[in-house]
């Protein structure tokens, strides 16, 4: 598949891009695309969040934002899928325009702001996939408009606790104003503890997760890790898209909205590496950031990273990334001598915790 994609690119990328982004979703809800699983490698399993991950490397949230495409992205080889964001309410988010290819930067600039159906369609979607395999986590968002946002994080909680194996509070997208506010100390304890609070008086009790920005200096980062472990929050997702532009050369560099892709690659492992020097094992933490290859799945996960998630790799490497991440991510193990990748996590963070942008 990988052949043909390098094939197609050329012609997609002569169309919008937010257009192929349909047509992706749409025949990945159709099984139009062969299924490319990688084999099944011993090495790569872990148990996280109370679950039995088959392998690393995950679907980011902003892909599927309405949970359209869930077993055809884990048919390309996904060990775990992450839907949305989603908001209580619909809404259509900000004016197209929305997203930018940066092709000499393997990078993408969005400004989509949180477009989605909302909680009730996504859940319906959900129910309607109930019982098959795969680990699918929610992330939530709060509406635009909102009086309370903090509100719409416990209505997200509540409303998909029967049915998410694990929950992202995504408090760093750069789409939507003042939504990062929400990191702050205050506000931030505030929320977590209406979310826990939430979370904890549900049947299921799902594992909670926070998506934070990779644009915090290192006293706002101490202050975020302290207030998540002291919340009880399982976990952290290292990091969103950023509002920085360093070293990207693409017309397009101008544009707002938050950058992805290879950009971001060296600043998301630094942040990675001070959460794990930080957090210790007392935070299960998925890496995002410019992973378009075995190579540099490996060199996050070394920084720091439990779990691994990809999203513009795909854009400009094809369906055929996981199933190639995860065949040469397994043989690097092996030729580096660890046994499993839970052994790999964070042999390098000593490093990456030194290195400068």
């Amino acid at each position: 598949m990988s052949h043909l994609y390098r094939f197609l690119r050329p012609v997609l990328f002569q169309i919008e891009p937010e257009r192929v982004h349909r047509l992706a979703i749409h025949a990945l809800a159709n099984n139009w695309l062969p299924r490319e699983a990688a084999d099944s490698h011993a090495s790569l399993r872990q148990p996280l969040l109370g679950l039995d991950f088959p392998n690393p490397i995950g679907m980011a949230a902003g892909f599927d934002k309405d949970g359209e495409a869930v077993d055809g992205l884990l048919g390309l080889g996904f060990g775990f899928v992450e839907v949305g964001t989603v908001t209580p309410r619909a809404q259509k988010g900000n004016p197209r325009p929305r997203l930018f290819r940066l092709r000499g930067d393997q990078a993408l600039i969005n400004r989509l702001g949180f477009n989605n159906h909302g909680h009730e369609d996504l859940h319906k979607r959900l129910v309607a996939r109930k019982g098959k395999k795969g680990i699918v986590g929610v992330n939530i968002g709060a509406n635009r408009d909102s009086v309370d946002r903090a509100e719409d994080y416990v209505l997200g909680i509540k409303r998909f606790s029967d049915l998410a194996d694990y929950l992202t509070i995504n408090i760093s997208s750069p789409n939507t104003p003042g939504l990062r506010d929400l990191q702050e100390k205050a506000a931030l304890d505030d929320l977590l503890k209406r979310v826990v609070d939430a979370r904890d008086s549900t049947l299921r009790r799902p594992p909670v997760l926070l998506k934070i920005a990779p644009d915090l200096d290192d006293a706002a980062l101490d202050a975020i890790v302290d207030s998540t472990i002291g919340a009880g929050i399982e976990g952290m997702i290292v990091s969103n898209t950023t509002i920085a532009r360093d070293g990207v050369r693409h017309a397009n560099a101008s544009e707002a909205g938050g950058l992805s892709g290879w950009p971001l690659m060296r600043r998301s492992n630094i942040m990675i590496a001070k959460v794990r020097k930080r957090a210790g094992r007392q935070l299960v933490l998925v890496g995002v950031g410019g992973v378009h290859s075995p190579e540099l799945a490996y060199v996050k996960i070394a920084a720091g990273a439990d779990l691994v998630q990809l999203y513009t790799g795909l854009i400009y490497e094809g369906p055929g990334l996981p199933k190639r991440t995860l065949d040469g991510l397994a043989k690097l193990l092996a030729r580096s001598g660890y046994a499993t990748v839970a052994d790999l996590v964070g042999s390098d963070a000593d490093r990456w915790v030194k290195a400068r942008l």
